[in-house]
């Protein structure tokens, strides 16, 4: 193996090409490091070629199904051309093509990696392909995937390798008719009848895309709700609307088994109870892609689910290596880790930097409703009721709303009592992503409930809820 022993002052290493490792790796560009990135697979990781990008694709083509689906209530109907203006059940009329979904949602992926990959370039990144582990503090040994074999030395070393759908040994994907995510987008037709074990963020997401799109589905929980630490009012209605659009959901269901039927799968459960169905999307979790990793040899601390242990920096316990994303198990959000890199290089290469604040961090579930969270959470008001205050206004009250038919959902407010600083807030809709952005603004910057109130909204419009929950949290002086 060929070693390369020159100056390794400024050289940053980055191994692993999703958002904490492409983010640093420009981080890092911009600041005059000496950059190579090293990625076995696409540049963007897991997050662009089989997980964020992929999956919001195809929820956001189930969402337009949603909404023509909803435009029978706002007077609209569509027909055939040739049926002489018969009407015809919805169902009948649109449909979706999945292969042609499919073969969308893997070009746009693809699309998006290329754009990252020349990003990368332009910024002066070295990108490398293929495999590398940790040697030392600061050696890095690498396989380029032609075979080439070396060690780089570096300054800095950030790990950004992400992590992998959790299998169950008695319920092993397939990638024909039991699913991991990452498989999914392989299907031609639409299952007929889609089981979903698993209710968390990943679960709920599918289960609400495939519903959409004309699949039945039937989503197995092992606790009492879907959606189990997102806020419970929240869970509440999207468990409300999936039973109301006809999905199967049954709770306190835990699934021992999987297995191929000679037309598709038996879902066993812990009860004795059988499901059968078309296909089984196992939906159970994710390991991090730490194995392997040479950690125990660089001195790198993990935890013992394997995660990478960080600080606020980014920093592991072996000075100069930090480490990003799902693989540290802070938060598994793409935003998180490109913040996570980012922050990292800022520390490694002296410029200004400020910790990860988790509080600040707004995150959402793509399901139909959306759920958009931001700071403080119900959990929170319960352990402080003397301390905060709350209010929820839900959307059915809001003339925008009313308008583009919207019938559920809500907005919910946290705020400090006395001082009214806004803490947190939850907003349940169409588009939440999108509206919880004033409340993340005013949770980073310190704003009241009367500071966030007389902000001038249009009317009609949907971020209207906000300033109205925000002036019933008003004190009067």
């Amino acid at each position: 193996m060929n070693e390369e022993f020159e100056s390794a002052a400024d050289r940053v290493v980055v191994i692993g090409g999703g958002p904490g490792g492409y983010e640093a790796a420009l981080a890092a560009a911009q600041l005059g490091a000496d950059v190579m990135l090293i990625e076995r697979n696409r540049c963007g990781g897991a997050a662009v070629v089989t997980d964020v990008v992929p999956s919001k694709s195809l929820i956001a083509t189930a969402e337009m199904m949603d909404e023509i689906t909803r435009s029978a209530s706002l007077g609209i109907r569509i027909t055939a051309a040739d049926d002489d203006h018969e009407e015809t059940p919805d169902h009948d009329r649109v449909v979706a093509d999945l292969k042609a979904v499919n073969e969308r949602i893997l070009s746009l992926a693809d699309a998006q990696a290329d754009d990252i990959h020349d990003g990368l370039i332009r910024a002066g990144v070295k990108v490398i392909k293929g495999s590398a582990k940790l040697v030392d503090r600061d050696r890095v040994e690498v396989v380029e995937k032609n075979g080439t074999e070396y060690t780089l030395r570096a300054s800095t070393i950030l790990l950004a390798v992400g992590a992998h759908p959790r299998e169950l040994d008695t319920a092993k994907p397939d990638g024909e008719r039991i699913l991991s995510w990452t498989q999914l987008y392989e299907l031609e037709e639409l299952p007929e009848h889609l089981i979903v074990v698993g209710s968390g963020v990943t679960g709920a997401e599918f289960a609400s895309a495939y519903r959409a799109l004309g699949a039945n589905v039937t989503l197995v929980s092992s606790r009492e709700k879907v959606l189990p630490g997102q806020d419970e009012d929240a869970a509440d209605v999207l468990e409300s609307v999936f039973r109301a659009k006809g999905m199967n959901v049954l709770s306190r269901s835990r699934a021992e088994s999987v297995k191929r039927t000679e037309n598709g799968v038996e879902v066993t459960l812990a009860d004795g109870r059988r499901v059968e169905g078309s296909h089984c999307l196992m939906a159970v979790g994710s390991i991090p892609n730490t194995a392997d990793l040479g950690l125990e040899a660089a001195g790198v601390k993990v935890s013992e689910s394997g995660h990478i242990v960080v600080d606020g920096v980014s920093r592991t316990s072996r000075p100069g290596i930090y480490a990003a994303g799902d693989c540290t198990g802070v938060l598994p959000l793409a935003s998180v880790a490109a913040m996570q890199g980012r922050i990292a290089m800022s520390h490694a290469l002296g410029d200004a930097v400020q910790p990860l604040k988790l509080r600040n961090v707004a995150s959402n579930v793509f399901t139909a409703p959306e759920i958009a969270t931001v700071g403080f959470t119900q959990q929170n008001y319960r352990e402080n009721p003397t301390d905060i205050d709350t209010v929820m206004l839900p959307l059915d009250t809001n003339p925008r709303a009313k308008m583009l038919g919207i019938e559920d959902g809500f907005v919910k407010i946290f705020a400090r009592r006395g001082s009214g600083s806004i803490l947190g807030g939850v907003v349940v809709g169409p588009r939440a992503s999108e509206l919880i952005l004033p409340i993340t603004i005013a949770v980073e910057n310190r704003l009241t409930v009367d500071q966030l109130s007389a902000s001038f909204v249009v009317y009609p419009s949907l971020s209207g809820s906000l300033t109205e929950a925000s002036r019933r949290l008003h004190r009067h002086l």
